[in-house]
């Protein structure tokens, strides 16, 4: 017979193991949530150090990056981070991997074992697009991927790394309709192997997803609502005729195609991770959609649609994780002109533009992402940038009246000083909106207030007359799973609390008169 005390101390046991499991299950559902991570390109003529570009991506809240490289001193600066890392195998370095177990085990001891646990290096993405940009290499990259996984192995790494290779979206035809799309033929060779390797070591296939280029090419078909995530009513968005599903986005499409395209070759176990999709902030003549204001619309609400895991119309259960390119401007790529405008931010981490993120969690919305300024770039030309003043002053009706003579802003009296603060009076006049700190590419979007004495900018008089906002934490109603999940253990854990002391506090005086 069970008396009163052996019942406290089961019930106790049992609302301890009922906490220890929800704890890990929520643990493990962090772990498998999906997330936006950051492509970190370096043809950036400012870059900055590497303990630096650390600290940059720990403010911006950033939890996971994929490098083109395995750079040493940014994998060393991240040791003891919580940011998960996807290093990467230039395609130069394929051949000798692919032909030498050796090579390929010397690359994971120096490129991955050196570094981890402190590092949290997740994945290694072997080659970039070597299918479709470097076929003569492609008989190469299955037994390079096998070489890496079995060095995973001997280090007793591989169920903590995984090792894939990102594909050219063009691997795959007939795209829309999804249900119609399969993988190129003349590839299947090729293809097959590396579908069934992925699946038996449960890694993803990594793809490039581009929906600006898919529009680019296909303007009188694709609506550019469509490219951006916006919203549409029914009767504008994509119905794949076979399986009446719905298409709200572009992007949705193109990952059910691959989704598609694998069921075609009998490969169903096998998730789709987009290693790179953005959309570039300028462009040349040729490329009039290649603006602030649609990469603002179109990195925004990738953000909102990869955080609210709402997954696809084929599989709403899954959510793609998607690493946006990409970080920074990478201003010494070659033309065309949008080739050096995908970054969400310039090389000296000042915003390119700002997101309209808040509501989804912590990512890139950093207490100081609303206290920004227009400026005068570096190194511009006088005549635009005195062209540019000329019109802030004039049409564009900022208020120049503090660079005048004997006015607390004139000094130094030079152009670059007097343009900055018209622009960012006109660009606060504004509403920080889109578009409105370029002038022609001579201005530029920071962080750092440059105010200075009694000179007070725009920007900074506006800050000081307003409370100051936080937006890296919220409480919306529509906020995704992301930041539930964030709040998740330390909720719990004072649930847990307060459920055990109202139970104690019950039960202990009928404990204490059995004791007595």
């Amino acid at each position: 017979m069970i008396n009163s005390t052996d019942h406290l101390i089961f019930s106790f046991s049992l609302l301890l193991i009922l906490a220890f499991t929800q704890h890990h299950a929520a643990i493990s559902d962090q772990a498998n949530a999906p997330f936006v991570g950051v492509n970190i390109g370096t043809d950036v003529s400012n870059l900055l150090p590497a303990p630096d570009l650390v600290n940059f991506l720990k403010h911006q809240k950033i939890t996971h990056i994929r490098l083109y490289d395995a750079n040493p001193d940014i994998l060393r600066a991240l040791s003891g981070t919580d940011i998960h890392v996807t290093i990467s195998v230039p395609n130069n370095q394929l051949l000798a991997i692919g032909s030498s177990n050796a090579t390929a085990y010397s690359w994971i001891r120096k490129n991955v074992a050196a570094f981890r646990p402190a590092t949290r290096i997740s994945a290694v993405s072997v080659g970039d697009e070597v299918l479709t940009t470097l076929p003569s290499a492609a008989p190469l990259l299955l037994p390079a991927l096998l070489s890496l996984h079995a060095a995973l192995v001997e280090s007793n790494l591989h169920k903590d790394v995984v090792v894939s290779t990102p594909h050219s979206a063009s691997i795959i035809l007939n795209p829309f309709p999804p249900s119609q799309a399969f993988f190129n033929q003349t590839l299947e060779s090729f293809v097959l192997p590396l579908l069934h390797f992925l699946s038996q070591t449960n890694s993803p296939l990594m793809l490039n997803l581009y929906p600006y280029y898919v529009f680019m090419q296909n303007k009188n078909l694709v609506p550019l609502d469509n490219t951006l995530f916006k919203t549409l009513p029914a009767s504008k968005q994509m119905v794949d005729p076979n399986t009446l599903l719905h298409y709200t986005n572009l992007l949705d499409a193109m990952i059910d195609a691959a989704y598609f395209s694998m069921k075609n070759l009998n490969v169903s176990d096998i998730v789709v991770l987009v290693t790179e999709t953005g959309w570039p902030s300028k462009g040349d003549s040729k490329e009039p959609y290649a603006t602030l204001s649609n990469a603002v619309t179109f990195n925004s609400n990738l953000i909102k649609h990869v955080l609210d895991r709402s997954g696809t119309p084929l599989h709403p259960e899954i959510t793609s994780s998607v690493y946006i390119y990409e970080l920074f401007n990478e201003d010494l790529r070659s033309p065309p002109l949008s080739e050096a405008y995908w970054g969400l931010f310039y090389g000296n981490a000042t915003p390119a533009y700002l997101l309209r993120v808040s509501g989804v969690g912590a990512f890139l919305a950093s207490d100081n992402a609303n206290q920004t300024y227009c400026v005068a770039g570096d190194g511009v030309d006088l005549k635009v940038l005195q062209a540019a003043l000329d019109w802030a002053c004039g049409p564009g009706r900022a208020n120049c009246s503090e660079i005048q003579p004997g006015e607390s802003c004139f000094q130094p009296n030079n152009v670059k000083n007097h343009a900055s603060y018209a622009f960012d009076s006109y660009y606060q006049s504004q509403g920080k909106s889109p578009g409105s700190c370029d002038f022609k590419g001579v201005a530029m979007i920071t962080t750092t207030d440059p105010s200075r004495g009694s000179c007070i900018f725009p920007g900074s008089r506006s800050l000081s007359n307003k409370t100051k906002q936080v937006v890296n934490i919220t409480h919306s109603s529509n906020a995704g799973d992301n930041l539930r999940l964030r709040a998740f253990r330390s909720i719990e854990i004072s649930a847990i609390y307060n459920i055990l002391h109202n139970y104690l506090v019950a039960v202990f005086p009928l404990l204490l008169l059995f004791v007595l």
